[in-house]
């Protein structure tokens, strides 16, 4: 039996709405004009960019952006936050064929609270979030501990994401990867594009 091992942000998860929120947030609290949304949440997932100068203009994040972060993000999340259409339903589908797991750059007590609150925590082995490992994606940290802790061989393992990290992330632990293509970041060529395209690929691996 295959590990499925999703991102969740931007791919179970919409969760665009308050990422930019927050971090505009932050930004008008250190009198930075606002950011329009597509451009942050793409820059979000940039492995290209350097993010405490990007969103901030700063070298590196103060305790003050990281409180300002964290106190809105966790008095808000819970009314901004949605799953994309047919997670639900994909997961059901497929939770008796592969075994799931989700490797976030989220806080792990975030990311369980999310999940829980949309009712689909159930479906998940282990959650690994960005406070549980040294390095956060695109560094392979999370997704080897999800091999290690479930005893899931490289070949055994799928991840499942919307951006360059996740994708890195994987190449970097060895292991296959899916890039969809429905969340912060559209993707030019040879992405996923729909559930339903990711429900065929699933079940040709099945077969």
């Amino acid at each position: 039996m295959k590990t499925l091992i999703f991102d969740m942000d931007g791919t179970l998860i919409d969760s665009g709405q308050i990422i930019a929120d927050t971090i505009n947030h932050v930004r008008l609290n250190f009198g930075l004009e606002e950011l329009e949304k597509n451009e942050l949440l793409y820059n979000v997932n940039n492995p290209d960019i350097h993010p405490p100068h990007y969103f901030y203009g700063v070298d590196t994040y103060s305790s003050l952006h990281i409180d300002l972060f964290e106190s809105f993000y966790h008095k808000n999340f819970m009314d901004k936050i949605e799953l994309y259409d047919g997670i639900v339903e994909l997961l059901e589908e497929f939770c008796g064929d592969f075994r799931f797991a989700i490797a976030t750059n989220a806080h792990t007590s975030v990311a369980q609270k999310m999940t829980d609150h949309l009712k689909i925590g159930h479906f998940f082995e282990k959650i690994i979030g960005a406070d549980d490992v040294a390095n956060a994606k695109p560094h392979p940290d999370m997704i080897l501990k999800i091999l290690n802790e479930l005893k899931v061989s490289k070949n055994k393992a799928i991840l499942i994401g919307d951006s360059h990290k996740d994708i890195m992330a994987a190449k970097n632990a060895e292991i296959e990867s899916v890039l969809v293509n429905w969340g912060f970041t559209k993707h030019q060529d040879g992405a996923i594009c729909s559930i339903q395209e990711l429900r065929e690929y699933l079940n040709k691996l099945l077969d």
